[in-house]
């Protein structure tokens, strides 16, 4: 099966981009990382890029795409986040959110991992069936029964995180459960809160029907949060990783 990657990640309202992305793939396997930083004197920017940089670097050099692996990958890179925190004085407080998707791409298998609220989204048949939990106040709000899911983008506490990368005490990210099995048609994205605050799932499954390639859904996307960010809006930024032929892609989210 071929892969459609795209990219998207821009400053959004903000001076300085604090979100990062990046991917590594080979015959065999492939990376997606994608981090959403924050800290004080603009190290933001720099803990997102140490923490993709970190993953990457990891994966490549052994690739695996087990629930295991990835977990070991986001302890070092909170590992690498606190050497860096070392490295100057206002870099001392940065923290990074991670989002990772690996493919076993020889037996069409693939894991994602998590901590924060930059988040994982699975689609099959042009369906949401997987997205990810954030780790949040808000969210534990909601679990504990105390709201309802539209706080996620409404409550004044929304972007107030329960875990993030950059701690001594490496935090315990969410893991898929297993490798799941790939089929033709299935597609991932990981992103930023600065794209999913303004476009609702329902949006997504949207614009993927009407979407002719990666490329094309992300663009859709980034309209949506154009169309109803306010002035000073965050960064934001997704990856778009289609498996299978793109005209395949559409075709079954278009007959969903």
């Amino acid at each position: 099966m071929k892969l459609d990657i795209a990219v998207l990640s821009r400053t959004g309202g903000r001076p300085t981009n604090e979100d990062a992305c990046g991917y590594w793939t080979s015959d065999a396997a492939g990376c997606w990382v994608l981090a959403d930083g924050a800290g004080g004197h603009g190290a933001g920017d720099v803990a997102a890029r140490c923490v993709v940089a970190s993953v990457l670097r990891g994966f490549a050099s052994a690739p695996d795409s087990t629930p295991a692996a990835l977990s070991r990958l986001i302890a070092q890179a909170n590992a690498d986040l606190l050497g860096a925190q070392q490295e100057a004085r206002g870099q001392r407080d940065m923290r990074s959110t991670v989002t990772v998707l690996a493919v076993d791409r020889s037996g069409w298998r693939a894991s994602w991992a998590h901590v924060g609220d930059s988040r994982v989204y699975g689609f099959r048949g042009g369906r949401l069936r997987l997205q990810s939990r954030d780790h949040s106040v808000v969210q534990d709000l909601i679990d504990a029964g105390l709201g309802d899911p539209s706080m996620l983008r409404k409550h004044p506490q929304r972007s107030v995180l329960l875990a993030a990368l950059g701690s001594a005490e490496a935090p315990r990210p969410e893991l898929s459960a297993q490798p799941e099995r790939i089929v033709d048609g299935d597609v991932y994205m990981l992103c930023s809160d600065g794209l999913w605050e303004y476009v609702e799932e329902a949006e997504m499954e949207d614009s993927l029907r009407r979407s002719e390639s990666a490329q094309g859904w992300l663009e859709a996307l980034e309209r949506g949060v154009l169309g109803r960010a306010r002035r000073g809006h965050d960064n934001y930024s997704a990856i778009a990783v289609w498996i299978g032929d793109p005209a395949e892609v559409t075709r079954f989210a278009a007959r969903s």
